[in-house]
């Protein structure tokens, strides 16, 4: 469960432009701000347990620039904690923070620490645009266009206009994680009203393609749903798991640099 709640935070829409769609695609006007605070609630369904609190989540924008290598940038930190019993058992408190430009539409600092249980780890990545390298401890890797982190990848996505997707469209995602470029696919199902505690949303909802491995058994196990409106926050993420079913909500923000259309009265 702790896996799927960071999974869920980190995988918000991150697809990026393919070289079909092109910049060009891109919104000209700016879908978030310098300031922006976004909070989510994780809970965890099964039969034994019912409906229970698993740990929350944030993505927030520092107000101020940051400059990075003389490069300005906006600095954004992901967090992901568990909660309650959840801690009894397995403890996360992981931070992640990307310094974005908006020059390069990619991340040009990633750093990260996770602590989960009794073990922490850390990485630092620089990505040099300039020479198309992406530089952490251990490796240099040659990138021949830039590709986003963990974080950065949303906030790149947020820019894309949808107005023309259509159900059945599919976007591949590039990003960069554990000294590896991986490439995944998203699959864009349609729009759909979802209701939160928050109230309730016009959404479009996706699929993202997810490795198998020991929390999913399938290829395409996890739906998103982000607002339909120029700001497309995070409204809800749901997966089923090999036991039980976890799910992410929207439960706050605050500085949001469009007004909520999506929102139904």
């Amino acid at each position: 469960m702790v896996k799927v709640l960071l999974i869920l935070l980190m995988f918000f829409l991150p697809f990026r432009a393919n070289d079909e769609t092109g910049l060009d695609s891109l919104l000209e006007e700016t879908p978030f701000q310098k300031g922006e605070q976004l909070y989510f609630r994780a809970m965890y369904h099964s039969r034994i347990t019912g409906n229970v609190t698993a740990g929350d989540a944030s993505l927030v924008i520092q107000p101020e620039t940051v400059m990075v290598d003389g490069m300005p940038s906006m600095k954004i930190t992901g967090r992901a904690n568990t909660r309650g019993m959840f801690n009894l058992f397995f403890k996360v408190e992981n931070e992640y923070v990307s310094h974005f430009s908006s020059d390069v539409m990619a991340p040009v600092w990633f750093h990260k620490t996770v602590r989960e249980g009794r073990h922490t780890r850390n990485a630092d990545v620089r990505f040099h645009w300039d020479d198309g390298k992406i530089i952490t401890k251990d490796t240099v890797i040659d990138a021949s266009s830039p590709v986003q982190d963990l974080i950065s990848a949303y906030y790149y996505a947020r820019h894309f206009d949808m107005q023309s997707a259509e159900p059945g469209d599919s976007y591949e995602v590039q990003f960069f994680h554990r000294d590896t470029v991986y490439v995944s696919r998203i699959l864009f199902e349609g729009r759909e009203q979802v209701t939160t505690s928050l109230g309730t949303f016009n959404t479009l909802r996706f699929k993202p393609e997810m490795l198998r491995g020991q929390v999913f058994s399938q290829p395409y196990p996890m739906t998103l749903w982000i607002s339909d409106d120029k700001n497309k926050i995070p409204i809800r993420a749901e997966s089923g798991l090999i036991v039980g079913r976890a799910r992410l909500d929207l439960t706050g923000f605050r500085g949001l640099n469009n007004e909520i259309t999506s929102f139904v009265p």
